[in-house]
C-alpha cells in the first residue's frame, strides 16, 4: 500500500511539474504587463522568505553603503560563471554558475544579510546594447539608483548605465511595475 501512495505521489508532482514547466518562457527574462518573470514567480513559491520586503523603500548613500555594494558586485560576479539556462528560465540565489538571474540574487541575499533592507532592492528588467533580456539587481538610494549589473565589475547610477528599465520589481519581489 505504501508503495502505491508513493507512486502516486511521484505521478502527482511529475505531473504538476510538466504542467508548471510547460508555460515556462523559453527567452531568459521577458517582462510581461504587470507580473513578474515566471521563472522569478516558480523562485518565489520555493522560497517566499527571499522575496518579501522589508524596511525602508529607499537607504542613505552613504561611503560605507557604496562601497559595500561595489564589494559585493565584484564578489558576485567573480563567484558565479556565466552560463545560460537553455530552454527553462530558472531562477537561484545560490551556486557556482549562471545568468543574469542568477547574479542578481546572489547579489540581493548578500546586500541583505549585510543588513540592506530588502525594501530598497529591486530588480530591474531591461535590454542589453544587443537587444536581449537582462536583468540588473537596483538599490535605491537618496542620491539615486545604483546598478549592480553582471556585466560591468564597477557599480553605476541607473541615469550612467546606457539602460532602459522597462519594469522592475517594487515592494517585494512579486509585485511587478512596467514603465512606458
Amino acid at each position: 500500500m505504501q508503495n502505491v501512495e508513493i507512486r502516486r505521489n511521484s505521478m502527482l508532482a511529475a505531473c504538476l511539474a510538466t504542467f508548471v514547466l510547460g508555460f515556462v518562457v523559453s527567452s531568459p527574462v521577458q517582462a510581461a504587463g504587470s507580473r513578474p518573470p515566471l521563472g522569478l514567480q516558480l523562485f518565489c513559491l520555493q522560497h517566499s522568505e527571499q522575496c518579501q520586503a522589508t524596511g525602508q523603500s529607499t537607504v542613505a548613500a552613504s561611503q560605507g553603503l557604496v562601497q559595500l555594494v561595489q564589494t559585493v558586485n565584484r564578489r558576485v560576479n567573480r563567484a558565479i560563471t556565466p552560463r545560460a539556462d537553455g530552454s527553462l528560465d530558472r531562477w537561484g540565489a545560490t551556486g557556482n554558475s549562471g545568468d543574469c538571474e542568477d547574479y542578481v540574487l546572489a547579489k540581493r541575499a548578500a546586500l541583505v544579510e549585510q543588513g540592506v533592507p530588502s525594501g530598497a532592492l529591486r530588480i530591474g528588467y531591461t535590454r542589453t546594447r544587443q537587444g536581449e533580456g537582462h536583468v540588473v539587481l537596483i538599490v535605491q538610494t537618496g542620491a539615486g539608483e545604483f546598478v549592480l549589473d553582471n556585466l560591468s565589475t564597477s557599480v553605476k547610477l541607473l541615469a550612467d548605465t546606457g539602460y532602459r528599465i522597462e519594469s522592475s520589481s517594487r515592494g517585494g519581489l512579486l509585485n511587478w511595475w512596467t514603465f512606458d
